[in-house]
């Protein structure tokens, strides 16, 4: 039986325990869809899932900043992939294949209109009864919440970006 589990809040670490379940799950034989919204090309970790034989990630053409940041234009550009990136996680999961479906910043994809979120809904609520799915981000919606088995929330006591560090390489990306 596949439950919906949200790793979610203002805390380090969402990503982090959503690819701890993937390796996981991959150690334990299972086959694992790793998808992202939101995110640059070039975190270390995408190196390192993409060498383990269980897991395929989806990778994007293209990096961009934060969405709230970009010109009309890039925002337009952004949407259309995403919707490209939503498609392939439909298309993929519906062929059987995977165990475990991990969407990284599926909450600000969704929060932000990136992906459809009727059709987001239609998608968490008629997947296959077996599928295991991990979904990041920030401040879920309610739906979502109501919707999951899991929720986890990652709160942030202290960081070091609010003394103004900026994210280091193999530590934050």
């Amino acid at each position: 039986m596949g439950l919906i589990h949200i790793y979610c809040g203002d805390g380090k670490g969402k990503t982090s325990a959503a690819i701890g379940l993937a390796v996981r799950a991959a150690g334990s034989g299972m086959n694992v869809l790793f998808a992202r919204f939101l995110k640059n090309e070039f975190s270390g970790e995408l190196k390192i899932l993409d060498e383990i034989p269980r897991i395929k990630v989806l990778h994007l053409e293209r990096s961009y900043g934060f969405f709230q940041t970009l010109n009309e234009e890039e925002q337009k550009e952004v949407r259309e992939m995403y919707a490209g990136l939503w498609m392939r996680i439909v298309e993929e999961t519906a062929e059987g294949s995977w165990d475990v479906l991990v969407i990284d910043e599926f909450m600000a994809a969704y929060r932000y209109g990136l992906i459809d979120r009727d059709e987001s809904l239609r998608f968490l609520r008629g997947k296959p009864e077996y599928l295991e799915v991990v979904l990041t981000g920030r401040d879920p919606d309610q739906s979502l919440v109501e919707l999951a088995d899991y929720v986890s929330e990652i709160r942030k006591v202290k960081h070091p970006f609010d003394r103004g560090i900026r994210a280091r390489k193999g530590i934050e990306y």
